[in-house]
C-alpha cells in the first residue's frame, strides 16, 4: 500500500489547505481490516503517528466498517463509537473530528480526518471538504489501478507484428487495443488531479510507446541513437488519438478541447515531426518510440 500512503499524502495536504482545520491526518489500509495513520499534518505529539486502527473500532474503524462518513462533536463522550483510541485521541487534545473512509471498487483503501481541538460542531462546509478530498483521491486511485492493469495487460508485448506472420490479423488486432489503451492512459493523465499520479501515468504511456518502438535497438558498443523529437504531452495526447483513426472531432471529444484546439496541436506536432500529413506524422513518432 505504499503507492496509497503516498496518495493520501497528497489528499491530507489539499484538505488542510481547503479547510484550514487546526489538524488533518489519514492513512492507508495496511492489511484486510486495519489501516495505519502515516500522514498528520498539525499535530502537537506524535500519538496518532502510526496508530493502527482497526475495521470497527473508533470514528475512523466505524467509517471502514460502513464505507460512510462519521462525525463527532466531543469524541471522549461520544456514543455512537468505541472508544479503543480515547488515549492517543486525547493527548492529541482532539474533540471534534470527521471521518471520511476512501472507497474504490467497493473496498475501502484508507480514512481521512480532519479536526478541531474544541467541542464545536463542524461546519457543513468543511464536512463536503472532506468528503470531496476522498472522492477526489477515489478518482485518483482508481485511475492508477486502471493503469497497473493495463500495464500488466499490455506493457510486455513486443513490436506489433509485420505483415505475413502467423496469425498477423489476431495479432494486428491486439495491438491496436495497446494503442487503445495508450491514448486512454494520456488521456486519463490530464484528468486526475494528482501530480504524482499524472506523471505515473505519462510514464507508463511512454512504457507501451517504448514497448512498440519500431526502429531496432542499438548494439553494444555503438553509438547513442540521435535524439527524436519532443512534444510536448498535449500535442502527444491528440496524436496518440489520431492514431487509432480518431478525427479531429472526435479526438476533441474524447480530450474535451475545441476542435480548432486538437488543429493547432496537430500542426505543432506534425511541424515537430517534420511531417506532411497525419499519417507521416504517426508513422514518424511510432519510429521514435513515441507512439506505440
Amino acid at each position: 500500500m505504499g503507492d496509497d500512503a503516498g496518495a493520501v499524502r497528497s489528499a491530507v495536504l489539499s484538505l488542510h489547505r481547503a479547510t484550514g482545520l487546526p489538524m488533518v491526518f489519514g492513512g492507508a489500509l495496511n492489511g484486510r481490516d486495519r489501516l495505519r495513520i502515516t500522514e498528520l499534518v498539525g499535530n502537537t505529539t506524535d500519538s496518532l503517528s502510526g496508530l493502527v486502527v482497526r475495521q470497527g473500532n473508533g470514528l475512523g474503524g466505524k467509517a471502514m466498517a460502513t464505507g460512510r462518513p462519521g462525525w463527532v462533536s466531543d469524541y471522549p463522550r461520544a456514543a455512537t463509537i468505541s472508544h479503543d483510541y480515547d488515549r492517543p485521541v486525547g493527548r492529541e487534545g482532539l474533540l471534534s473530528i470527521v471521518a471520511v473512509p476512501i472507497v474504490v471498487r467497493r473496498q475501502v483503501r484508507g480514512v481521512l480526518y480532519g479536526a478541531l481541538r474544541e467541542p464545536l460542531s463542524l461546519a457543513d462546509r468543511v464536512v463536503t471538504a472532506a468528503v470531496q478530498a476522498a472522492r477526489d483521491l477515489e478518482q485518483d486511485l482508481a485511475v492508477r489501478d486502471r493503469a497497473d492493469e493495463a500495464m500488466v495487460r499490455y506493457g510486455g508485448h513486443a513490436a506489433p507484428p509485420g505483415p505475413g506472420t502467423e496469425a498477423s490479423a489476431t495479432a494486428a488486432a491486439r495491438w491496436e487495443e495497446v494503442r487503445a489503451v495508450h491514448a486512454e492512459l494520456r488521456d486519463l493523465a490530464e484528468r486526475v488531479r494528482d501530480p504524482a499520479t499524472r506523471d505515473r501515468l505519462r510514464e507508463a504511456s511512454l512504457r507501451l510507446a517504448a514497448a512498440g518502438r519500431l526502429a531496432p535497438p542499438a548494439a553494444s558498443g555503438d553509438p547513442a541513437p540521435p535524439a527524436g523529437p519532443v512534444l510536448s504531452p498535449r500535442e502527444l495526447d491528440v496524436l496518440s488519438y489520431v492514431a487509432i483513426g480518431c478525427t479531429n472531432a472526435e479526438a476533441a471529444q474524447r480530450l474535451g478541447l475545441l476542435p480548432e484546439t486538437v488543429k493547432s496541436y496537430l500542426r505543432s506536432a506534425m511541424r515537430k515531426l517534420d511531417s506532411h500529413t497525419r499519417l507521416e506524422a504517426v508513422s514518424t513518432a511510432r519510429r521514435a518510440g513515441l507512439l506505440p
